[in-house]
């Protein structure tokens, strides 16, 4: 028999936004909007870099992609980038007074990302300017976690800190409201 209350639990459940296109750039379009006031700062390093290298994984829906990517923001402004173990040596600088990240890879190519997500398991950049083709984002996920997820697990897994955030506020309106109706049934006792 079903629990009366898991009816009532269903009823607040957020489910992961459907976007027009089924690609990671549409999922990610559709849940940073509701992602973005629960995102860290850049500023805040402590989330990208650590000293030894926090390794972040690069998630894609390209299938063409099969290799292994990682990122790494180090202490310093040095930038590794390593696919399939083979490493590039960069540099990463912030913008001052803004959420901007400038991204050298080698002496000809640098670029520009403003952040789109951050906390302490996903990292979202999101190249500047108006593209319109694929390339907009920069997904990336902490390699202990986002080992061997999928990009869609992966957004749905970032988006729990929504799903969260959202039930907790749910639970507090309910505890007012059923106290409040407590209040009002013992004031007319």
């Amino acid at each position: 028999m079903e629990n009366p209350l898991d009816r009532i639990e269903d009823t607040f459940e957020v489910n992961l936004p459907v976007p027009q296109d089924n690609s990671l750039e549409g999922y990610l379009e559709a849940t940073l909007m509701d992602l973005h006031k629960y995102s860290e700062d850049l500023r805040e390093t402590e989330y990208y870099v650590s000293p030894g290298g926090k390794p972040w994984m690069e998630i894609t829906d390209d299938p063409n992609v099969q290799e292994s990517i990682l990122h790494f923001f180090n202490e310093g402004g040095e930038y590794l980038l390593s696919v399939e173990g083979n490493v590039t040596k960069g540099k990463w600088r912030l913008l001052d007074g803004s959420n901007k990240l400038i991204i050298e890879r080698g002496q000809h190519l640098s670029e520009l990302y403003e952040l789109a997500f951050l906390n302490r398991y996903f990292f979202v950049l999101r190249k500047h300017g108006s593209h319109r083709k694929k390339g907009k984002y920069l997904f990336l996920g902490y390699e202990p976690v986002a080992q061997g997820l999928r990009w869609r697990d992966a957004v749905d897994m970032m988006y729990d800190t929504y799903r969260s955030n959202q039930k907790a506020f749910t639970y507090a309106v309910m505890v007012v409201v059923v106290l409040a109706v407590i209040v009002v049934v013992f004031s007319y006792c």
